[in-house]
């Protein structure tokens, strides 16, 4: 496929702009130049036979005629004129009166310019009727005489001028279109500079290099900033996902291998002399809580893979969910009842009744599980876990907050990644498989919620989870809380 460069059209585009305006302003200086130099030559012609028109003098007959003195006649010798009386008698005419009509047809036109073709070249004349006075001291004011004048002078100086100005027009517009263009591509250079830059660091992107850092001339460009710093945040985001995928993998992998393995010395160790039967027991035993661990691994990861891929691919109908939040918390605290009591921990709720969530149930109670059972986990004989819920407008905040041992400051930041464990040995003890907390973040995140984690080291952990209220909800919250505001005016009334 051909590559095609914007700067090179661009170059083009302005080129071929300038070089149409450059053709239009020579054909209007043109048009100009002739209008300009025909209207001069007009008044010249007019002017030349004007003289001519002073030169007609009384002939100093009987019959008080008028004749041309050519005395007085100082005109150009490619000049042609004809002049004739009232009664169409020629009184002078130029030594190269060549004209194709007569005199009768330029007394009878009534056009005062006219085009004619004397021996091949062009003239432009002029008709003008003048009137002379003979004899102007006698009784009665004298006698008039009507003169017509033609008059002509070849055009081809005029055009001559003008193709010159053609000529002049066009040789500086073409030169100011070709200095105008090399000014302009070294700008267009200069310009696209960040642009060029931009693709140069866009193109050594791979899979094995992810760092992209826009330059500052980069980010200064108003139309180049909003597409690296989406670049920017698209590059960071796939080597992060990359990152933790790799991680991912690796973890699970891990801890697979981990249980395989166990079961497998396991196996091996009953296999290496004859057992009783309590002694295969006890080891089939053992083999079997390694597999529900595994098992327990697989599901949570299978879990986590489909959440996240609702998260980042497929889109939830549109159709708004409606999920009672305290019925959830409800049942998953009778769920872990059991487990509470065993290990002589308390478990307080406090969530407001009808509260509807925008979250699918089964989410919903995942998520309250695996806060509580976390919190139940990391909690001594006779704690409290407290699990508190609260309206802020249009989010619900659940609140689950133990009285354990803590996190310390420089693990947080870590709790949320996969199969992470700040205590190795309290997860052994516990059975945790470090998928909990990531699954509760994927589950938030897709209900674009959010979910914040603080502890300090010997005063207990606490989950703040903010999740989005049914619109229903607001909206019968919203009329509920409008209602004492309402009686209050009734009765003012």
């Amino acid at each position: 496929m051909r590559l095609r460069s914007i700067k090179m059209q661009l170059i083009a585009s302005v080129l071929l702009v300038e070089l149409v305006s450059a053709l239009l302003g020579t054909g209007l200086a043109v048009l100009y130049e002739r209008h300009a130099r025909f209207h001069a030559f007009d008044i010249m012609l007019r002017g030349r036979a004007d003289s001519l028109l002073g030169a007609v003098q009384d002939a100093e007959d009987t019959q008080d005629n008028v004749m041309l003195d050519g005395s007085e006649i100082n005109l150009p010798k490619e000049d042609l004129y004809e002049v004739w009386d009232q009664d169409l008698r020629v009184l002078g005419h130029s030594a190269g009166w060549r004209i194709a009509p007569n005199a009768g047809e330029f007394a009878t036109s009534a056009k005062p310019f006219q085009k004619i073709r004397v021996m091949g070249e062009g003239y432009r004349t002029i008709r003008i009727d003048g009137v002379r006075v003979v004899d102007p001291g006698d009784k009665g004011g004298g006698v008039l005489r009507h003169v017509t004048i033609v008059y002509g002078s070849p055009t081809s100086p005029i055009w001559e001028a003008v193709w010159g100005a053609v000529y002049f027009y066009g040789v500086t517009s073409m030169l100011l279109v070709v200095l105008t263009g090399l000014g302009m591509y070294w700008l267009l250079r200069r310009g696209l500079a960040p642009l060029d830059e931009l693709a140069v660091q866009a193109s050594g992107l791979s899979v094995d290099s992810w760092g992209f850092v826009p330059s500052s001339r980069v980010r200064e460009t108003a139309e180049l900033a909003p597409l690296a710093k989406a670049l920017e945040t698209a590059m960071q985001g796939l080597e992060r996902s990359f990152t933790q995928q790799h991680r991912f993998v690796s973890d699970a992998a891990h801890e697979l291998k981990t249980a395989v393995a166990v079961i497998k010395s396991s196996l091996q160790l009953l296999a290496m002399k004859p057992r009783s039967a309590k002694e295969y027991q006890a080891g089939l035993e053992r083999c079997q809580d390694d597999c529900s661990r595994m098992e327990e691994i697989v599901a949570k990861m299978l879990t986590l893979a489909r959440i996240e891929s609702s998260l980042s691919g497929e889109k939830r109908a549109s159709s708004v969910l409606s999920t009672d939040v305290a019925e959830v918390v409800k049942r998953v605290a009778g769920q872990l009842e059991t487990y509470a009591e065993l290990n002589k921990v308390g478990v307080e709720l406090s969530v407001p009744a009808s509260v509807t969530l925008d979250i699918e149930e089964e989410e919903l109670e995942l998520l309250c599980s695996n806060l509580l059972m976390n919190a139940l986990q990391h909690s001594k004989q006779s704690d409290v876990v407290r699990v508190t819920g609260r309206s802020m407008g249009v989010w619900l905040e659940l609140i689950v907050a133990d009285e354990g041992s803590g996190i310390e400051a420089e693990y947080l930041p870590y709790v949320f990644d996969r199969f992470y464990r700040n205590d190795p040995s309290r997860s052994r003890r516990t059975g945790g498989t470090g998928l909990g907390l990531a699954i509760c973040k994927a589950i938030v995140a897709k209900a674009k919620g959010s979910l914040e984690l603080t502890s300090k080291s010997g005063s207990g952990t606490t989950a703040i989870v903010r999740l989005r209220l049914e619109r229903d909800f607001i909206a019968w919250d919203s009329t509920r809380a409008s209602e004492p505001a309402q009686k209050q005016e009734n009765q003012s009334l």
